[in-house]
């Protein structure tokens, strides 16, 4: 009798697939209230990974970290109408607290473009405070009806930066900076992940922004997935909350402003990106642990190598796992590390002491050969390049292959339901087309201009729309 496969194929089932390996590798479980998450030490290790990244770059921006409360006056939220109506669904709003009503509901924060307005406003005065340009690493709420894990959750961790400026220019081309330099430098160099960068129809534009850039990943199934979005929100907020400055010329101004944000989304990504039938495959820029050594037996002379090993490659640079537990049979330690998706395992046994060799299991393109021990420290920083700019390869060919150029909406349709895009003129679509589009539950993901370039705000006659069905 064949034996049960670790994981549901993907073929066979891929979002089963994917809980399957978010059980196996021990990222997250269900938490207790629908739509929650609990996000297990490997899970957490793969964010905090993501936020060392995409910390440093957001700081070489010019931002820097501060934090603004959880709960939010539920009058805030709604001085910004388009916003307030945007997120209304979505909201999670506290009555009681203390045994007793509130004078006035509180809304467990979904965003917080209106609080830090709320502060911005005191903060700005002149035109020399601007640019203010602030960063939080937090939590947000959104009540979520049709939740997956870490896709979709009821509360996920994030980053949102906000900023303010003096002039519209300099806002937008702050919000064009994140989304190129910050958002698609890290996606692309560290998650490996192939991601469009674009900006969204005024339908799928964030709530009160004017202008709303994203990028966007094909996972294996071909369904798109939005991985991090950057607005220009022009003075929408600073009018709802008088954000002012003083100019140069002494006149009182509005302030212009931005927002942006990636979550807890992104390990979800990274998953259906570069996972397969044996599990996860972490890149090796990101993955906590880069290379796991494990021994196959407890003989002494086995763990004292390991050890010994494990010591040379962390001085290396390498970052580095020794498993020596020994009183786990070697097969389902070596599954369990395939699964959590460890780029390299170098094994050592018995045998291997003799020869003064090692056993090198490469997981990204999968394969096993025998290396001298005193060759690892120097070979091993260059395979773990190889096979970072293999997964970026694997992911942009998966891209190409899988998207087709339309004429109509029924052939963008047709290429969406197949499990793959469709790219077709937005002077073909239109706002017309793209509401039949969203009958068939298929959306444009977002417009480039022809030569795949991001689009200015005001030229949407000479794009084309990326279109497809998406998570």
């Amino acid at each position: 009798m064949a034996k049960a496969p670790v994981l549901t194929p993907q073929a066979d089932d891929f979002p089963r697939w994917y809980q399957d390996l978010i059980n196996k590798a021990e990222l997250a479980d269900n938490g207790p209230v629908r739509g929650t998450m609990v996000i297990r030490p490997y899970g957490y290790g793969l964010w905090e990974r993501m936020q060392q990244e995409m910390d440093a770059r957001i700081k070489e921006a010019g931002a820097q970290n501060a934090y603004f409360p959880l709960f939010i006056p539920q009058s805030y939220l709604t001085r910004e109408a388009e916003h307030v109506e945007g997120f209304a669904p979505e909201l999670a709003v506290v009555t009681h607290g203390g045994g007793k009503e509130l004078e006035e509901p509180v809304v467990v924060r979904p965003t917080s473009e209106t609080i830090v307005n709320e502060y911005f406003s005191k903060w700005v005065q002149s035109y020399r405070d601007l640019p203010l340009l602030i960063n939080q690493w937090a939590n947000v709420v959104r009540w979520e009806m049709r939740p997956r894990v870490f896709l979709r959750t009821t509360e996920f961790l994030w980053q949102e930066g906000h900023t303010a400026h003096a002039t519209y220019e300099d806002a937008r081309d702050y919000a064009a900076y994140i989304h190129r330099e910050v958002y698609a430098d890290f996606m692309v160099n560290v998650l490996g992940i192939d991601v469009v960068l674009g900006r969204k129809t005024a339908s799928e534009r964030f709530a009160g922004a004017i202008n709303t850039l994203t990028l966007e990943g094909m996972m294996g199934d071909g369904k798109a997935l939005q991985m991090g979005t950057s607005h220009e929100l022009g003075q929408n907020f600073a009018k709802a909350f008088n954000t002012q400055y003083l100019s140069r010329d002494g006149q009182q101004e509005l302030v212009w402003q931005t927002s942006w944000g990636s979550s807890t989304r992104m390990v979800g990504g990274l998953i259906m990106s570069h996972g397969d039938d044996n599990g996860l495959r972490v890149p090796p820029r990101l993955a906590p642990v880069q290379v796991v050594v494990l021994a196959i037996k407890g003989d002494e002379a086995v763990l004292a190598k390991v050890h010994e090993i494990g010591d040379r490659l962390k001085a290396a640079g390498v970052r580095v796992q020794v498993d020596d537990r020994t009183d786990t049979p070697f097969g389902r330690r070596a599954v369990d590390w395939e699964l959590k998706g460890v780029p390299v395992r170098v094994e050592v046994g018995p045998r291997d002491l003799e020869s003064g060799t090692a056993m090198l299991a490469r997981r990204i393109p999968s394969g096993k050969e025998p290396v001298a021990v005193d060759a690892l420290a120097a070979l091993l920083p260059g395979i773990l390049e190889e096979d970072q700019a293999l997964l970026l390869r694997q992911s942009r060919e998966r891209r190409e292959s899988r998207t087709s150029d339309v004429s109509t909406v029924e052939e963008a349709v047709e290429a969406a339901v197949a499990g793959g895009w469709a790219r077709i003129p937005w002077a073909d679509l239109g706002e017309e087309g793209e509401s039949r589009l969203a009958e068939h539950a298929v959306t444009v993901r977002c417009l480039v201009a022809e030569d795949g370039s991001v689009p200015g705000a005001d030229d949407a006659p000479g794009n084309v729309a990326v279109v497809a069905r998406a998570y």
